[in-house]
């Protein structure tokens, strides 16, 4: 029995043998690819081949298994790996564009200025060339018609004094000459009206070198009647007429000042010096006329803080300003800046400033805004300063040297 078992036994054994051949025989090497059915061709790797190991997928990893606790107390899971951060490129820093260069401007000549923005006057044309001249063609020029040539006058700002002194003389001329015709009583009026803006006064602006050193402009004024902005007006006219000049925003108290005459400064070249918000306004003044000496300029003009004429201590301040910058030399002009639109107003404000600050010239706001025009012939008859220039528009060049003959035929307007 155990004779017949062994045939058996060696049969099932080479069985086993010959399977586990085949089986070796047909199972791939690790890291090659089974071979492709037939017809079938993976692309980039042939039969057989190597398989770089970015192609083979990485085992998935292994979930956490929580440990055992002991006994009354919860399992804790590790908390899985963060992930790695990506590596990001470092930040490509773009340069700002370089700001350009401002242009220069080139302002328009002052010579004849007035007379191209004669059209500007039209408010007070109508009083002095309308109203005037239609009163004085009357057939009949009674006491009546005589009281509404000076209500006119009045009405315009000339000032009741001069109104007096001009009727007066009209009278006389027309009762002497016995005029009715319109062309002789134009000139007549424009006679009177030229005359009692004393075209004899020094209206030219004292500029240039003084000793070496530049000349120095102080401008003062109220807060709202266009200080600042006259300011750099002022530096154009200096420009338009061939100097160099170096401004200085001393007025300290108002940010947006340094600022404004900053712009206006650079729209024509000019330098400026400017300090501290709530600074020493003085000491702005002094390094102002300290830069233009070493600058070799010929005129510094210095803007001021706006000052109401009854606030004693700021006042004080301007008398400060106008002492210190005198350790370079002395001050060439002092301009004030009036508005035209606050009429009589404005003398009471000129007469305190001409007390502290010695003013040498008026320079006369907003007149294109205003049918007041006799307010030129009130401020000189009151303070005996001559208007030196005069606003007639909010344009960087509608700042115009003042001349009596053609500001009189402008106020008049077209025959």
């Amino acid at each position: 029995m155990k004779d017949a078992l062994v045939p058996v036994l060696v049969v099932i054994g080479l069985l086993l043998l010959a399977g586990l051949t085949l089986f070796l025989v047909r199972r791939p090497r690790r890291g090659t690819l089974p071979e492709a059915p037939a017809g079938e061709q993976r692309p980039g790797i042939e039969r057989g081949e190597q398989i770089p190991p970015s192609v083979i997928t990485a085992p998935a990893p292994e979930k956490p298994t929580p440990e055992k606790a002991a006994p009354g107390k919860p399992a804790v899971v590790p908390a899985p790996a963060p992930p790695a951060p990506a590596e990001t490129a470092p930040p490509v820093e773009v340069a700002p564009p370089k700001p350009a260069a401002p242009e220069i401007e080139t302002p328009e000549p002052t010579a004849g200025r007035l007379v191209r923005l004669r059209a500007r006057l039209s408010r007070s044309q109508n009083v002095f060339g309308k109203g005037l001249l239609g009163l004085l063609s009357r057939d009949h020029l009674d006491d009546d018609a005589w009281d509404e040539v000076e209500e006119s006058l009045i009405s315009a700002d000339v000032g009741v004094q001069a109104t007096t002194e001009i009727v007066a003389k009209l009278r006389e001329r027309t009762r002497v000459l016995g005029t009715r015709n319109t062309a002789e009583l134009r000139t007549l009026l424009t006679e009177e009206l030229t005359e009692a803006l004393d075209p004899k006064m020094d209206r030219s602006l004292h500029t240039g070198v003084v000793d070496g050193k530049p000349s120095v402009i102080l401008v003062v004024g109220v807060n709202g009647a266009g200080k600042t902005t006259s300011c750099g007006k002022i530096a154009r006219v200096l420009v338009a007429d061939g100097h160099t000049v170096v401004l200085g925003a001393a007025d300290t108290f108002r940010a947006a000042a340094a600022d404004q005459l900053a712009t206006w400064a650079s729209r024509v070249g000019a330098q400026v010096v400017r300090g501290p918000e709530g600074g020493d306004p003085a000491a702005v003044a002094f390094d102002a006329v300290k830069k233009g000496i070493d600058a070799g300029v010929d005129t510094v003009l210095i803007d001021t803080a706006g000052r109401l004429q009854n606030k004693v201590g700021l006042m004080d301040e301007l008398g400060k300003i106008k002492r210190v910058v005198e350790k370079h030399g002395p001050v060439s002009e002092t301009l004030l800046v009036l508005d035209a639109t606050a009429g009589q107003n404005g003398l009471s404000q000129a007469r305190v400033f001409t007390e502290v600050a010695d003013v040498t010239g008026v320079v006369l706001t907003k007149l294109d805004g205003t049918a007041k025009g006799g307010i030129v012939i009130a401020v000189q008859r009151a303070l005996g300063i001559p208007v030196k220039l005069v606003g007639l528009g909010e344009g960087p060049d509608d700042l115009a040297p003042f001349d009596p003959a053609q500001f009189v035929s402008a106020l008049l307007g077209d025959e």
